[in-house]
């Protein structure tokens, strides 16, 4: 009898602990009022095993893995069979959709059900928890959750974002949570407040961030002079990462500290796809990212100013290369300081002078 009862005990608190287990997991829901704004997001992916980035793309319906090279800052040398170790994070890259004040990535990775799956094992196995099983059953529409079947297509609802932040562009990111984490850290590692993670996660008590926790994240963004009737249009790219475009011939990257958050374009210097080879991407005699002339706080750059299906458009941008700052105010303030000092000795003397005269 006493082994019977531990038995049950060991079950039982087993089960507890799937359960709590399954409980744990939150389903990531990012603010976006921007309805049927769709934009680009990236989010965390922390593989479950060993495997590799082409193996990463098709599972999130990537293009080409230069789409993952390009977020994660990797070599453009970097190829498909690069291996990902089990707990590696890797950068996602999406296009995001705002609906009913909410976004989630637009009707992609769709992912094929496969033999002895179940919609709890594709959330927290397959998917790292970047979902909740919850989630997959009601924007499936799936009535019986027991009784999905091989070779069926689901939909993986990604969380995202495109609304502005503090009044300018930005990139919403889907960050894990890692153990011993605090806002306050993340706030100071992507360069943004405390009061701005709080406010963008719906979150009043900062203490209650959980490891494994998806967050949304603001990336400071930089900007492009790409056309609206372009291909890639807008071409909003994350600080710290890249992006290959036009078919793979262009890269463009984002630094925003050095380049006062314009990007900057080049060719990529990879084999294009689509397209057997680049197109010619020149302002005259210059190529795409060199610079043409340079002034004071001033350089005009041959620029990738987006393409088509058949071209790649440039153009000549001036760019200011001197940091924003407020010393030239403070340089007039002080000359305006040295005036006012001058004219009081000047009045002093002039005084000095009369008095001498009487």
């Amino acid at each position: 009898m006493g082994l019977a009862r531990l038995l049950l005990v060991i079950i039982f608190g087993i089960a507890a602990a799937s359960w709590a287990v399954v409980e744990a997991q939150r389903e990531a829901r990012f603010k976006c009022s921007s309805q049927g704004k769709t934009c680009r997001s990236l989010v965390d992916y922390s593989s479950p095993n060993e495997t590799t980035l082409g193996h990463i793309q098709k599972l999130f319906n990537l293009k080409h893995v230069l789409d993952i090279v390009g977020a994660n800052a990797l070599p453009s040398s970097t190829r498909g069979n690069r291996t990902v170790k089990k707990g590696e994070i890797i950068k996602i890259p999406f296009q995001c959709m705002c609906s009913n004040g909410t976004g989630l990535s637009n009707k992609t990775p769709l992912y094929t059900i496969q033999k002895d799956d179940t919609l709890s094992h594709i959330a927290m196995e397959v998917f790292s928890r970047l979902v909740t099983y919850q989630q997959l059953q009601t924007l499936n529409n799936i009535p019986d959750p027991t009784k999905i079947q091989p070779g069926q297509k689901v939909w993986i609802p990604l969380p995202c974002s495109c609304d502005q932040v503090d009044g300018t562009g930005a990139v919403h990111y889907g960050y894990l949570v890692a153990t011993g984490s605090s806002f306050q850290q993340i706030a100071q590692q992507y360069g943004t407040t405390l009061d701005t993670l709080l406010d963008l996660n719906g979150i009043s008590d900062p203490k209650s961030l959980q490891a494994g926790q998806i967050i949304d994240v603001p990336l400071k963004a930089c900007s492009s002079s790409v056309k609206n009737d372009s291909l890639d249009y807008p071409l909003l790219v994350a600080n710290g990462t890249d992006t290959y475009t036009a078919n793979g011939c262009v890269k463009c990257s984002c630094n925003s500290a050095a380049n006062n958050a314009t990007l900057q374009c080049e060719p990529s210097q990879v084999k294009p796809y689509r397209w057997g080879k680049c197109p010619a991407m020149v302002c005259g005699s210059s190529t795409i990212g060199n610079i043409t002339s340079t002034n004071t706080c001033t350089r005009t750059i041959c620029a990738y100013d987006g393409y088509n299906n058949r071209t790649i458009a440039t153009a000549l941008v001036n760019e200011s290369t001197c940091p924003a700052s407020t010393e030239s105010g403070a340089s007039r303030i002080s000359f305006q300081g040295w005036g006012w000092n001058h004219l009081f000795t000047a009045l002093h003397f002039i005084c000095f002078c009369v008095c001498l005269l009487q």
